[in-house]
C-alpha cells in the first residue's frame, strides 16, 4: 500500500499496546496518519508522535474520549489468551470483551466516526475439513473448545452489522484474521501462544523440547506485517458490511513450524518430547483467503520461513 488514503487521518487504534496494534501503528505512522493509541497498557512502541490515551475501555466515559475527532477506529482491543487459559477458564473472554466491543461501537457511532475496523476471529467457524469462507459461518455452530470465545465474536460481529442497518449508519468492517504471529508479540506467561512458545524455548536452548500436543494441528499462519496490510487494505475498500477473511491460505503443522525454527537456529540436537495431556486447540483449521483476493487484491507475501526468521531475529534482539 503506496497511496495516500491514510496521509493526514485521523486514526484510533484500540489496544494500541497489543501485538496487533503495535504493529499496525508503526505502519500507520509511516504512511502519514496521525495516530491515538487508547489502552490500559503502558504502549511498547515509544514515538512522539503517538497521542497516547492511557484508559479503560470497559467504562463508557474512556471510550467516549479516545474516540473523539478521529476519523477511523481500529477496535484491536481484547482480552486475549493461550490454550490453557481459553480451556480451564473460557468465561473470561465473554464479559469484558463484550461490554468493550459493545461501548466503543456506540461511542463510535454517537462521535460520527466515518468507519469502525473490528477484528474477529476465525473461531466463528464450524469444524470443517476444508478451507472456512465466511459464509460458512453458523450461529452456535462452533468448536467446542472455542464455544465462549466463538459465540462472543459472533456476538460482536452482528452488533457491527446493527451500526450498518440504522436510519443514518455507520460503516463497520469485520476482519477475520488467520493465527498470527510475529514481532511485538506475547513471548512469556500463560497467554502466549504456540509461535512464540516454541520461539522462546528454541532460543533458549530448552532440552527436552517440550511440545503442547502432538504437533499434527494444521492451522494457517499469518505473519503480522501481512495481517496488518489486509487490514489497512479492508478499511480503505470496504464499503458494505461484508465480513472478510485475512488468511495466507496455506496450510501449515506445528511441526512444520518446529522444524523450520530449530534448522533456522541449528538446534539439531534437541530432544523433541510431545505431550498429549498438555491443553491445545482445534485439531485442524483451513481458512479461504479468496474474498480478500477479489475484493481487496489482498495475498499474504511472507513465507512461513521467513516470518519465522524475521521474528526469531525480534525476539532475540529483545534479550540483549
Amino acid at each position: 500500500m503506496e497511496n495516500d488514503f491514510y496521509k493526514g487521518k485521523k486514526v484510533l487504534v484500540a489496544g494500541g499496546a497489543g501485538f496487533v496494534g503495535t504493529n499496525l501503528i508503526k505502519r500507520l505512522l509511516k504512511l502519514g496518519a496521525i495516530v491515538r493509541a487508547a489502552d490500559s497498557k503502558e504502549l511498547q512502541l515509544k514515538d512522539g508522535r503517538i497521542d497516547y490515551f492511557k484508559c479503560d475501555l470497559t467504562k463508557k466515559e474512556d471510550c467516549q474520549k479516545a474516540v473523539v475527532g478521529q476519523d477511523f477506529v481500529f477496535m484491536l482491543a481484547a482480552n486475549t489468551s493461550g490454550a490453557a487459559v481459553m480451556e480451564k477458564t473460557p468465561l473470561v473472554h465473554v464479559t469484558p470483551n463484550i461490554i468493550m466491543n459493545s461501548l466503543m461501537l456506540e461511542a463510535a457511532y454517537e462521535a460520527g466516526i466515518k468507519k469502525f475496523l473490528f477484528h474477529s476471529s476465525n473461531t466463528v467457524y464450524p469444524v470443517m475439513d476444508t478451507p472456512a469462507k465466511e459464509s460458512d459461518m453458523k450461529f452456535g455452530d462452533l468448536f467446542f473448545k472455542y464455544y465462549y470465545v466463538g459465540w462472543m465474536k459472533q456476538f460482536s460481529e452482528v452488533l457491527c452489522q446493527m451500526y450498518t442497518k440504522v436510519k443514518i449508519p455507520m460503516k463497520t468492517v469485520v476482519v477475520r484474521p488467520a493465527n498470527i504471529y510475529g514481532p511485538y508479540d506475547h513471548f512469556e506467561g500463560e497467554n502466549t501462544h504456540v509461535i512464540p512458545a516454541l520461539i522462546k524455548k528454541i532460543v533458549e536452548r530448552q532440552n527436552p523440547l517440550q511440545v503442547w500436543g502432538d504437533g499434527n494441528d494444521v492451522k494457517d499462519f499469518i505473519y503480522v506485517d501481512d495481517l496488518v496490510e489486509g487490514d489497512l487494505l479492508a478499511m480503505e475498500k470496504m464499503e458494505e458490511f461484508e465480513p472478510i477473511n485475512i488468511c495466507t491460505g496455506t496450510p501449515v503443522t506445528v511441526k512444520d513450524v518446529l522444524k523450520i525454527t530449530i534448522e533456522a537456529e541449528n538446534f539439531s540436537d534437541a530432544e523433541i518430547v510431545f505431550d498429549a495431556s498438555k491443553p491445545t486447540m482445534i485439531p485442524k483449521r483451513l481458512i479461504d483467503p479468496s474474498r480478500a483476493k477479489e475484493l481487496l487484491g489482498f495475498e499474504a507475501k511472507t513465507s512461513l520461513a521467513g516470518g519465522l526468521k524475521k521474528t526469531v531475529e525480534w525476539y532475540k534482539s529483545t534479550k540483549k
